[in-house]
Order: structure tokens, then sequence, then C-alpha cells
């Protein structure tokens, strides 16, 4: 179901949803009663929403975002690993908790950033062996194997290696530009070595 509203981060109101005491959702932009399911294609869609809960007023937009994870969880699709799930319980009641949230969304913008470029090496090096789409068709030999062709062009890691240039670059002056372009040739070269060798075992396996 897709709701005309607000993309995030333009200038109109999100889209008002309002959650009564049955639980059901209605999203007022379209007058009609909605599901977590297509709160999560909103999301998907880059269309702003909050939610209220209809009797009080107050503003349930976490908590609800918080359940359409749950459910997404629940249906055979992990995102979040246990050793995670359990540092964050960890951290809540901690006095570093009030870091957590802004380190966790800078990290996922860092994510996001690198996003479109890990996917065109992902689907260049691999020919589209593990689409994105289907993670839940995968078994489980395929996916450790995809769990360490993605560790090796992680995006942080590439990020870093692109600020450590420009830093690098910027301190040292234009002669240097040629030795860390040369360094991140190297290794992403490396990286790709890795995969190979990964793909050659597959293929033998």
């Amino acid at each position: 179901m897709t709701s005309k509203g607000t993309k995030s981060g333009g200038a109109d109101a999100p889209i008002t949803i309002k959650k009564y005491a049955n639980r059901r959702l209605y999203n007022t932009a379209t007058s009609s009663y909605v599901t977590l399911d297509h709160l999560a294609q909103m999301v998907k869609e880059n269309t702003d929403f909050v939610v209220f809960d209809a009797k009080s007023g107050d503003d349930i937009t976490r908590s609800v975002l918080t359940q359409i994870i749950v459910e997404e969880e629940n249906k055979g699709q992990n995102l979040l690993p246990i050793g995670f799930l359990r540092q964050l319980i960890g951290f809540y009641g901690d006095s570093l908790g009030g870091v957590v949230p802004q380190y966790l969304e800078y990290s996922m913008q860092s994510f996001a950033r690198n996003e479109e470029q890990m996917r065109g090496m992902m689907t260049s090096a691999l020919d589209g062996l593990f689409p994105f789409q289907n993670f839940e068709e995968v078994n489980k030999q395929n996916m450790a194997f995809f769990e360490n062709a993605m560790n090796m062009f992680n995006p942080f890691q590439i990020d870093q290696m692109k600020k450590s240039a420009q830093s690098s670059s910027k301190e040292e002056g234009p002669k240097d530009e040629a030795k860390d372009v040369d360094a991140l040739k190297e290794e992403i070269s490396a990286m790709q070595q890795k995969l190979d060798k990964l793909m050659g075992t597959k293929e033998n396996g």
C-alpha cells in the first residue's frame, strides 16, 4: 500500500498515524486503517510519519517502529545479532546510555552513505549469486560465505580509508595524493584476492 506523504527531509509535515486501544492503526492521510507491514513499507519508501496514541495524544512513534523491527525479525531475516542485542540491553541504565543513540545513528548514516557503492561492488564481485532481496532463501553455507565477503568490503573500513587518505592529503600536500591512491588500490587488491580465494573454495565445495 502506498501513501502519499512527506519524504524524509521534505518541507511538509509528516503523515499522522493514530493508534487506538484495539491496537488498530489509522492513517489520517488516506483515511484508512493500516498494519505494521504498511508502515514498514512507508519507511522503505522514505515516507515520513509519526504515530500518536489516539486516547492520550502521546507520541509513540519510537515504540511502533520498534514493533516493526520485532515483526521483521520474526519473519526470519535477522539483522540484529544476539551479541549486539545483549550489549544494547546492557547499556540501559548505564552512564554511557546517553551516547549510544548518537553513536548508532552515526554508524547507520555512515553505512547508508556507502550502501550503493557496496551493493555495486558485491554485485560485480559475486556476479549476482546472492541477491540482497533473498537473504532468507540462502542456506547456512552460502550465508557464511556471504558474510566473509561482506567483512572484506566493510563500508566503515572503506569510509575510514577515505577519511585517512583525505586527512593525509591535507597535511602532506598534493604531492602525496598519488601515494594515497596507490595505498587504496593496494587495499582493494588485497580484498579482491581474498574474495577470489573464497570463490575458489566455494566452487570446489
